[in-house]
């Protein structure tokens, strides 16, 4: 999505950027790992596949994509390869609901789960998302077997809507209604927007 190829999120244990040609090399190693597939629901691609989807993600106006760094990392380095724990995205795929967005969140590196940096990146997610692109219902389709992104995602707001025995998994749903808008600012109030070059 163009409109956030020049954006910089920040927060105070991540920070958001786009996601960029140059960080595909390490997004496509984490893609080989057979667990994160199967949480995910991907493929594995080739590199060459791996440097298409990321073209797209970035030039088609129905995705937006950012990696996630883990920001004391990037503070000390100045590295952004260094700093990539993983990604966060939202899909306008809903074509009767321009509104709604699919939000995906993968924290690859497990060295970095389980510290709130996850629930960070969808909350700062989440906002950009309402403040920005007007969204106003987020879905997640979540791995049936996937316990803590369910947690997560339920101590969020989601509540779930659905259940797919085919692809194992749960769809959940999260409206964007006034008091929870007020929940999400006060939640996500390290947000800032900065410029990315």
């Amino acid at each position: 999505m163009k409109i956030n190829s020049c954006t910089k999120i920040i927060g105070s244990k991540i920070v958001l950027i786009p996601y960029r040609e140059h960080h595909v090399p390490k997004y496509h190693l984490w893609m080989q790992d057979k667990e994160l597939l199967d949480l995910t629901a991907s493929e594995r691609l080739s590199l060459e596949e791996e440097y298409a989807m990321q073209k797209s993600w970035f030039e088609e106006e129905d995705k937006c994509t950012f990696i996630v760094l883990d920001k004391n990392i990037f503070d000390d380095s100045d590295d952004e390869i260094d700093s990539m724990i993983g990604d966060v995205n939202l899909f306008f795929n809903v074509e009767e609901e321009p509104k709604t967005a699919e939000i995906e969140i993968m924290i690859a590196d497990p060295v970095h789960r389980c510290k709130g940096k996850g629930r960070e990146a969808l909350l700062l997610m989440m906002r950009y998302g309402v403040d920005v692109l007007n969204v106003d219902k987020f879905i997640a389709k979540i791995k049936a077997n996937n316990e803590r992104s369910l947690k997560l995602f339920e101590s969020i707001g989601f509540v779930q809507i659905g259940k797919s025995e085919i692809f194992q998994e749960i769809e959940t749903v999260c409206n964007v209604t006034e008091t929870w808008k007020m929940k999400l600012m006060t939640e996500a109030k390290s947000f800032q927007i900065k410029s990315y070059e």
